[in-house]
């Protein structure tokens, strides 16, 4: 699985819950994935790519190539 190379953000685990949540027993497990981009950005002074998330990209923390 694909990892931020910034802020390190992976996959994260938890339950779905049913739409009434009124029984508790209903669950079952789901996946949060973060929101990644394969990027050209200058790294060391050399370009690669890299998995960034979208939220690293909005904030400014990757210079593009």
């Amino acid at each position: 699985m694909a990892v931020c190379e910034i802020c390190q953000k992976s996959a994260s685990h938890g339950n779905k819950l049913s739409i009434t949540r009124s029984h508790i027993s209903k669950r079952s497990p789901r996946t949060w994935k973060p929101n990644l981009r394969r990027v050209k950005a200058d790294v060391n002074g050399e370009t690669r790519r890299i998995y960034v998330c979208a939220k690293c990209l909005k904030d400014g923390k990757v210079k593009r190539a």
